[in-house]
């Protein structure tokens, strides 16, 4: 009969940082088509620099002291504990490795947890883990990912449609300036306190919460952000809608945040918003000025009216994924 092996979750670290890289490259090579990543990982050197640093925290599955899986995850960026990927070398016994490696997480991280949400995009083949995940107290929100491709000459045309026979009276609308933050930073907690957005993100609760996030976003924090693309729209003096570009990529540009205030809601406004905005990347790449392939964006799929307002102008759904929480809770776990 076979020696089972000795299987355990333990921190990351220095000791293991040799014998680590096997289980790290072998992530870094199924990045993009097993879960989906756009770009490319850090290099094992950069991610263990990210560990020392303070800014990525990982725990490790052992099994006969040699490292075949890890979770990494983060606090750096939001007010949430972000799992950033759970990964084991194999097929077999898969998510039971990955529960030993969450319930590593959760019992070592409890006081934060029980201040903190958790969140974990569940992207690619990790959607397999969703059955397991739920007994740990994480909900979910699935959500679509929709993209606008540039040399797609159908979709194209139906954003010059739209351009020339959506009109909206009594609105103007202009591109970015710094001296819109605070206002803008309003809007958008208006606009997402209440939606599943707030739920795995919980700065939107707050003022104070969504000034960074829209602080984020225009220092380029996430991406190089594109004022000359972005679109506010006014009716006088109000502040009333938002779309805001950066790029995550070198050619793929994201539509981050979104927000239109809801008075102004059921006028066509956000479709016109939108595609003045996705036309202004176009006019841009005409110009010679970026060289993008696509704009993206992520909607909820529940969100209709939303998903709808994508298509409408020539966003076509590529894939969704379940984004997972746990809310905050005394009472959380397995």
């Amino acid at each position: 009969m076979a020696k089972l092996a000795l299987t355990e979750a333990k921190k990351l670290t220095k000791e293991y940082y040799n014998v680590f890289q096997g289980a790290y490259n072998d992530f870094r090579v199924n990045s993009m088509t097993e879960y989906k990543f756009e770009l490319e990982p850090l290099s094992c050197e950069s991610f263990l620099e990210s560990v020392d640093s303070g800014l990525i925290d990982c725990y490790i599955l052992l099994e006969d002291n040699i490292p075949t899986g890890f979770l990494a995850y983060t606090t750096a960026i939001s007010d949430a504990l972000e799992l950033n990927i759970i990964h084991c070398m194999g097929s077999e016994n898969l998510n039971q490795k990955r529960k030993i490696l969450l319930s590593k997480f959760l019992e070592e991280n409890k006081e934060l947890t029980d201040k903190m949400v958790v969140t974990y995009p569940m992207m690619g083949s990790q959607r397999d883990f969703v059955p397991y995940l739920t007994h740990f107290g994480f909900k979910l929100v699935n959500i679509a990912v929709v993209r606008f491709n540039f040399s797609n000459i159908g979709s194209v045309e139906i954003l010059k449609n739209v351009s020339r026979k959506v009109k909206v009276e009594g609105y103007e609308f202009k591109p970015w300036e710094d001296k819109y933050l605070d206002t803008a930073a309003n809007l958008i907690h208006d606009t997402f306190k209440d939606t599943a957005d707030a739920l795995f993100d919980p700065r939107f609760k707050t003022r104070e919460g969504s000034l960074d996030v829209l602080s984020k976003i225009v220092s380029g924090f996430y991406g190089e952000f594109l004022p000359d693309a972005v679109r506010l729209a006014f009716c006088g003096s109000e502040l009333c809608g938002i779309c805001l570009v950066n790029i995550t990529t070198g050619t793929i540009a994201n539509i981050p945040l979104f927000g239109l205030a809801k008075a102004h809601r059921g006028k066509g406004l956000s479709k016109y918003l939108l595609a003045t905005t996705v036309g202004n990347i176009y006019k841009c790449i005409q110009k010679g000025k970026y060289n993008l392939s696509e704009v993206n964006a992520s909607v909820e799929t529940d969100n209709s009216p939303a998903v709808k307002m994508y298509r409408a102008i020539g966003f076509k759904e590529d894939y969704s994924y379940p984004q997972s929480y746990l809310p905050v809770t005394k009472d959380n776990q397995a």
